[in-house]
């Protein structure tokens, strides 16, 4: 275990500076993120070829953001209203929350990330190029791209029914 921190230390403390700015904030996440891989260790299954350093990675990013949902949970309203697209809505109607959550899970982190903030944390794309230091346009680019994979990944698990 010492020998795991010694070689991803510097890397998920730059991962985790992406998203969260004061750097007590960053050791907190560090904490907690080696506590989780510690504990979690064991259950570790590579996949697709993913790395036990892909893994933490995951586990940082996440804990990131729960620091940043706890420390700013009203801090970012979304200021204008998008009109939702009604297809796209009944399209993922048809999956249950389960099926969703494992498909979101499938995407790249950074679609990912883009995905949540976006869609389950209510934030605006200009909120989300602030908290990951990403344009404005990669933010929504992201988005896009990421709805059309999920698509793509639902309708996979679906057997290729429209």
């Amino acid at each position: 275990m010492q020998e795991l921190y010694g070689l991803t230390v510097r890397y998920l403390f730059a991962v985790c500076q992406r998203y969260v700015v004061n750097e007590e904030d960053v050791r907190d996440i560090l904490q907690e993120t080696y506590i989780k891989t510690y504990r979690n260790i064991g259950d570790f299954k590579p996949e697709n070829g993913s790395s036990i350093v892909s893994w933490m990675t995951r586990i940082a990013i996440n804990e990131s953001l729960m620091l940043l949902r706890r420390k700013h949970k009203d801090a970012f309203i979304e200021t204008t209203k998008e009109l939702p697209d009604r297809e796209e809505d009944l399209e993922v109607s048809r999956f249950s929350a389960e099926q969703l959550h494992n498909a979101i899970q499938q995407l790249p982190t950074g679609y990912r990330v883009v995905l949540n903030l976006y869609a389950f944390e209510d934030k605006s794309h200009k909120e989300i190029a602030q908290l990951l230091g990403i344009k404005e346009a990669s933010s929504a680019s992201q988005l896009h791209r990421a709805k059309n994979m999920l698509r793509k990944i639902l309708l996979k698990q679906e057997g290729g029914r429209k």
